[in-house]
């Protein structure tokens, strides 16, 4: 790549990094000196303005001056340093629960000091905790700076003043060598949208001029930030499409289209529902994949309800009439032994073995299904993360299904596929999801796949009624269930909890179901938790189903995969502790037959306003789709996805909710750089993203 030498010099040529700051840098990515120009700051502190003690207001973050009055130390609770100042307007605390003797002696009455920090409410009015400060020793010192002051990423042992230094050195060796930056987006591009030069850009942001606010920064508006977003954003989809491109040049099984009428007519005429116009536009998508010479990758999203397994059992048995062996991969056992009930029963009339492993099958059990799949006996391996462990082999794979995808991490993804590669040839891959994934995020994170949509539930489906009641009303909810059962109904009850312990989780569901047998004796009252053994998870779902069981009080284990179209009552506890999404798919769970169905919001008083628009947001929509943009605007990609463990993507600099309008100019912008200039790309990658070509793939 032709970075100049000056910018491809390791951080330890600048002043004032050794080898500890150094090993420091390395952990946040920051090896050369180009990468301190492209660590941009998260936000900006504005010490460009003095304000006067008696304009300061909570929650405010302010420059302010004045001289101390008196300083004490407070034994009372956790030891304290009280510092007042006053600047004639008004007075306000400094409080320091870390402090020296030095600092004892240096804020002393009569001095005179500045401060910037966060006003709050304090003991005697308002106050500032642990402020920056500096002692004012003459009258014509500067108190405020001429531009805003940049606040970095950190890691542990690495201070504000040291990355300002060191990426101040690389602005310098910018300003010197004006090809140091080689700018990657075509002339046009930065003329049509008004964009500045690359330099400009990144100077722009570690330094701002006086003429730019806070605010300005905030909303997005500076040309600056548009510019490095939108090469952020662009960067990320090239990524994508370069794995795209890299896919097509390996070979995949091939699924003769002779066998498909043989094999899936009388599979389809023997469901007992008819399928939607939908699913049979995406099961025809499918088709046409598996007969092309490169693997299929391809996303199926579809809201709750929508009908995603019985295609993803149409996909599995093209593989099957091939010769080829399926895998599938669940989040959950839970979802994992809702699958193997269900194929089971769709494949009960084909001659192919199905087999289901996860964690808790150990033994001579395990032993004879590893048998079975290494010698090609098993046709469908249905399973949890266990799929993907070293002893298991596959005879031959054709096809992994993965649900529930966003789930899994990146690493777990890979492995499976590895397994299934044979030479040059990689298994086809089909990915679900029942979490709508806003368009801006399926342009983003998944434009390395093909997206086929269920937009269409099936005949039948009522909307699902959603009410949002405060917890004071628990006994009201409770009677309610009383006459739900009366009338030969079934409900469920979820608890959540906001700790990510399971345990926790399981007895706080422990507790409510003892709560309920007593408030509801005449209700039959089970448990249903992710840390039983499975045998007891299937036994009491099936009992459930079986309607020997009227009230279900479960976890969130119960999100995805459960079917019982009875059960049309759902109460959830603190659903304010949820994100939409995952409120949405709990919700998904009810309204699975022919009567109306209810979700109860139990939700715990205060509210806090961003919980209200939440809760509101569910109360009044079913959409998936709409859910999901609006939890992506509440909530940001990382909550909306899952967790940071997932794969999903990290921005420098993007906002996908703040720099949704960059987004419509990505994909031709992208066009013109592979048709036009491709030597682009690779440089582009690099400086954004490093080198992570597999993690692009999965």
């Amino acid at each position: 790549m032709n970075v100049p030498n000056t910018l491809r010099q390791p951080v330890t040529t600048l002043t004032g990094i050794g080898s500890r700051t150094a090993a420091n840098l390395e952990k946040l990515g920051i090896r050369i000196i180009q990468d301190l120009l492209f660590h941009l700051p998260i936000r900006y502190e504005d010490k460009t303005r003095l304000y006067s003690i008696a304009k300061l207001t909570a929650g405010m973050t302010a420059l302010i001056s004045g001289k101390v009055k008196f300083i004490d130390v407070l034994p009372r609770g956790r030891k304290s340093l009280i510092c007042r100042i006053s600047d004639g307007t008004g007075f306000i605390d400094l409080r320091f629960f870390h402090f020296t003797a030095q600092q004892h002696n240096t804020l002393k009455p009569g001095t005179t000091i500045s401060c910037f920090g966060e006003v709050q409410f304090g003991y005697a009015g308002l106050e500032m905790v642990h402020p920056e400060y500096t002692v004012i020793s003459s009258s014509d010192k500067a108190i405020t700076e001429s531009h805003l002051t940049p606040v970095y990423p950190l890691t542990e042992g690495l201070s504000q003043n040291v990355v300002r230094k060191a990426v101040k050195q690389a602005l310098a060796i910018c300003d010197d060598n004006a090809q140091a930056l080689r700018d990657w987006l075509p002339d046009a591009v930065l003329k049509q949208h008004h964009y500045p030069s690359l330099a400009e850009a990144i100077k722009t942001l570690h330094a701002p001029d006086a003429t730019i606010t806070t605010e300005a920064l905030q909303s997005g508006s500076v040309p600056a930030l548009k510019r490095l977003a939108f090469e952020d954003l662009l960067t990320h989809h090239l990524s994508l499409k370069l794995a795209k491109h890299k896919a097509k040049a390996w070979q995949s099984p091939h699924f003769a289209t002779a066998t498909y009428s043989v094999a899936t007519k009388p599979f389809i005429n023997a469901l007992p529902f008819k399928l939607t116009g939908a699913q049979l536009r995406v099961m025809a998508e499918i088709a046409a994949d598996c007969i092309l010479p490169h693997p299929m990758m391809r996303l199926v999203q579809g809201d709750v309800g929508s009908g995603k397994t019985i295609v993803a059992a149409y996909a599995a048995l093209l593989a099957l009439a091939a010769g080829y062996q399926v895998a599938i991969m669940a989040p959950t056992e839970l979802l994992a032994e809702q699958h193997y009930r269900n194929f089971s029963a769709w494949f009960n009339d084909f001659s192919t073995q199905i087999v289901l492993l996860t964690g808790q099958v150990k033994g001579n059990p395990r032993k004879e299904i590893l048998q079975a799949l290494g010698d090609g006996t098993s046709g469908i391996i249905i399973g949890t993360h266990a799929l993907f462990q070293d002893a298991v082999n596959f005879h031959r794979l054709g096809l992994i299904i993965i649900d529930e995808q966003h789930r899994f991490g990146v690493h777990q993804r890979l492995a499976l596929r590895a397994k299934g590669q044979q030479g040059s040839t990689r298994p086809h891959q089909l990915v679900m999801t029942a979490t709508p994934i806003p368009r801006t995020l399926a342009m983003l994170q998944y434009s390395d796949l093909d997206i086929s949509i269920i937009d269409e539930l099936p005949p039948g489906r009522k909307p699902v009624t959603t009410s949002v009641i405060p917890s004071e009303r628990r006994d009201d909810v409770i009677s309610r269930i009383n006459n739900w059962v009366g009338n030969k109904k079934q409900a469920y009850w979820v608890c959540t909890l906001i700790e990510e312990s399971e345990l926790l989780q399981c007895e706080a569901a422990e507790k409510t179901a003892e709560r309920l047998k007593v408030a509801l004796p005449e209700v039959r009252v089970a448990l249903l938790h992710g840390r039983l053994k499975a045998s007891d998870k299937e036994a009491i779902m099936l009992a459930f189903k079986n309607h020997e069981i009227d009230l279900l009080v479960a976890t969130t284990v119960i999100e995805v995969g459960v079917d019982v179209p009875n059960a049309s009552l759902m109460i959830i506890e603190n659903p304010e502790r949820l994100g939409l999404s995952q409120l949405h798919q709990l919700r998904g769970r009810v309204g699975r037959g022919s009567d109306d169905s209810f979700c109860l919001l139990l939700y715990q008083s205060p509210l806090s306003d961003n919980a209200r628009q939440r809760l509101g947001i569910l109360r009044d929509s079913n959409d998936g789709f709409l859910i999901a943009e609006k939890d992506l605007q509440l909530r940001g990609p990382g909550e909306v996805m899952g967790t940071r463990q997932t794969g999903q993507v990290t921005f420098k600099i993007a906002d996908l909710v703040r720099d949704a309008d960059l987004l419509d100019n990505i994909p031709t912008v992208a066009d013109t750089l592979f048709n036009d200039t491709p030597e682009a790309v690779a440089p582009l990658i690099e400086r954004w993203l490093g080198h992570n070509p597999d993690y692009s793939e999965v």
